[in-house]
């Protein structure tokens, strides 16, 4: 969440980034005129609880010396408690309420963002890597599978419904080999490898920003626990409520993880293959860094060079893209995707997203550092796609089919399978 200080010297700003990211501004004024009825009835209980007190001495202060208190001290503290038991629950109602309200204000898109509606509005900063070239038609990714016994979406869908499918055989542990290459990567840079949960509390998602915006894309449990959509509501999650010092920062965690989506909204689309998925697996990266917009700028292009690091290695066609206001969560200060080249499909698409915060989460989290002037600061805090699976299994069957069938294997991968192509 946004500091309430800010939302009020910057009120007009921030009605412009709800704008631009196609959200309602009115919870701005909203906010603005709770907290100011907020603060009146602060003042107030905090006036009535001054005199309570000083009526309370006098009290005091009458008995010490051996006298009744009088009855117009009696009275008068009569009178302030039942103006206190009055005005407190107005409080309390109103309190609540401002906090609901500052959860449905969005973070501020930094400077260089693009303004736009929706993904027509991103930015293709560069592409990299060759295109395959093929002497046969391509074909998409389900059907190559399928032939060679790796992929079963018929029985999938009969047992679990739309968008289920089973990896078999060749298919999972390709899976598998991308998977742990992936925490290999991550380890070579120095991340702290994790199994992070899946089912969470309500509080982890409305820290780490997924709620309230994203209720509705999330399957909650008969108990109220839910099924997260990414390892990065737990690792963001890691140190709420707790207070680190700047020599632990910058911490950097790896989370691996099954995540769950609904695919709210996206009905009609990419009902063919694997590319759209209600569970997944996922390799993600996460940073807290200390509160300096430019030092996480500076690990956000980091993060994104470790997974340009993973398509470069795996020897995949891929572009960057800066993504524009319209097409960024309510909690991003900004993001990057990387699309990979999905060739029978003859374009590409998103397998990456890499996002910075500021304090946006560790303010609805609580986590804090102690700088080394000594004052109190909340971390900033970054995250990033390593590896998310079958998406990017998809798109290396389709980079590497050969005429005849057979997947060949990344070099980087056969180490892990032990061979150079799958039949």
């Amino acid at each position: 969440m946004l500091d309430i200080n800010y939302i009020r010297k910057n009120a007009e700003v921030v009605r412009k980034a709800c704008q631009n990211k196609q959200l309602d501004s009115s919870v701005v004024d909203q906010v603005l005129a709770v907290d100011e009825h907020r603060r009146e009835l602060m003042v107030e209980v905090q006036t009535l609880r001054q005199q309570a007190n000083e009526n309370a001495k006098t009290v005091k202060q009458q008995v010490a010396d051996g006298q009744r208190p009088t009855e117009e001290a009696i009275a008068k503290g009569k009178e302030i408690k039942e103006q206190l038991k009055a005005i407190e629950p107005q409080l309390k109602e109103i309190e609540e309420k401002f906090d609901e309200l500052m959860l449905a204000v969005p973070n501020v898109p930094a400077e260089d963002v693009p303004v736009g509606k929706d993904e027509t509005g991103n930015q293709v900063l560069r592409q990299e890597g060759e295109l395959p070239q093929f002497d046969f038609k391509p074909k998409q990714h389900q059907e190559l599978m399928e032939k060679l016994d790796m992929l079963d979406t018929k029985r999938a869908v009969r047992i679990a419904g739309f968008r289920a499918y089973f990896l078999k055989n060749n298919g999972l542990l390709l899976e598998q080999a991308l998977l742990a290459y992936a925490l290999d990567l991550m380890a070579k840079h120095g991340f702290t490898l994790m199994n992070a949960p899946v089912l969470v509390n309500k509080e982890a998602l409305i820290g780490t920003g997924y709620f309230p915006w994203g209720e509705e894309d999330h399957y909650v449990t008969q108990d109220g626990s839910i099924l997260t959509g990414t390892s990065e509501v737990a690792l963001t999650a890691y140190y709420a409520g707790e207070t680190l010092t700047e020599k632990d920062l910058p911490i950097k965690l790896t989370g691996i993880s099954p995540c769950f989506r609904r695919e709210v909204g996206s009905y009609g689309k990419d009902t063919q293959g694997i590319i759209r998925v209600h569970q997944f697996n996922k390799v993600e990266q996460m940073v807290y860094t200390v509160a300096n917009e430019a030092e996480t700028r500076v690990w956000h292009d980091k993060m994104l060079g470790f997974s340009e690091e993973l398509l470069k290695n795996l020897e995949l066609p891929y572009q960057v893209l800066l993504m524009c206001t319209g097409d960024m969560g309510a909690g991003q200060c900004k993001k990057y995707d990387l699309e990979t080249w999905f060739p029978a499909q003859n374009k590409y698409r998103e397998t990456h997203s890499a996002s910075y915060f500021k304090d946006f989460q560790s303010r609805r989290l609580n986590i804090r550092y102690q700088a080394q002037d000594g004052s109190l600061q909340y971390v900033y805090t970054l995250n990033n796609t390593v590896a998310a699976s079958p998406r990017l299994l998809a798109a290396i069957i389709e980079n590497y089919q050969q005429a005849d069938g057979t997947i060949g294997v990344p070099k980087v991968l056969q180490p892990y399978l032990n061979k150079t192509k799958l039949d």
